[in-house]
């Protein structure tokens, strides 16, 4: 529990930072445009600090329900990357902006390199639900006892490729 409220304090911490400056950008006259887009960029990151918060809180709660890690692990990978890609996106188009306003189209590769570290991490993020697809359906873990009480292990395209690349 107190983990979780160490990142939500964060979160609200970030929150109010990005309300704070959001003001102070109208009292200095500056871009709307620019003021919009700043807060939503830190409110993004506010959201991804909560949501590892919340992804950790989960992680070392000690629930006597039977949860299947796979799932858990699935949902809290797939909210944190999105947020981060979210995050990532804005960041870059902000960039963009700034260098069409200043006439710098020479410094374009920056912002393109973070929309295609953006690409990447959504790829990887899709790569890694697919092949734990499987896991999740069948609720497998890679080690399961038999019958026997002997270990028996689980074939899935996670465990596949962990034991291939073992070799």
């Amino acid at each position: 529990q107190r983990r979780i409220l160490i990142f939500g304090a964060l979160a609200v911490l970030l929150t109010g930072l990005a309300v704070y400056e959001a003001y102070a950008g109208i009292l200095q006259d500056k871009e709307l445009i620019t003021i919009i887009i700043h807060a939503i960029n830190t409110i993004v990151i506010s959201l991804a600090i909560y949501e590892l918060g919340l992804g950790v809180g989960k992680e070392y709660a000690n629930n006597d329900e039977e949860q299947n890690i796979y799932i858990v692990i699935r949902r809290t990978i797939a909210r944190f990357v999105g947020t981060v890609s979210i995050a990532l996106v804005l960041e870059s188009l902000i960039m963009i902006i700034k260098y069409s306003q200043l006439e710098l189209a020479g410094n374009l590769y920056y912002p393109v390199g973070i929309m295609l570290g953006a690409s990447v991490l959504l790829i990887g993020m899709g790569i890694f639900l697919h092949l734990t697809r499987q896991d999740c359906r069948e609720g497998a873990s890679p080690v399961r006892l038999s019958l026997q009480g002997s270990p028996e292990r689980v074939k899935t395209p996670v465990t596949a490729y962990l034991h291939s690349a073992s070799k």
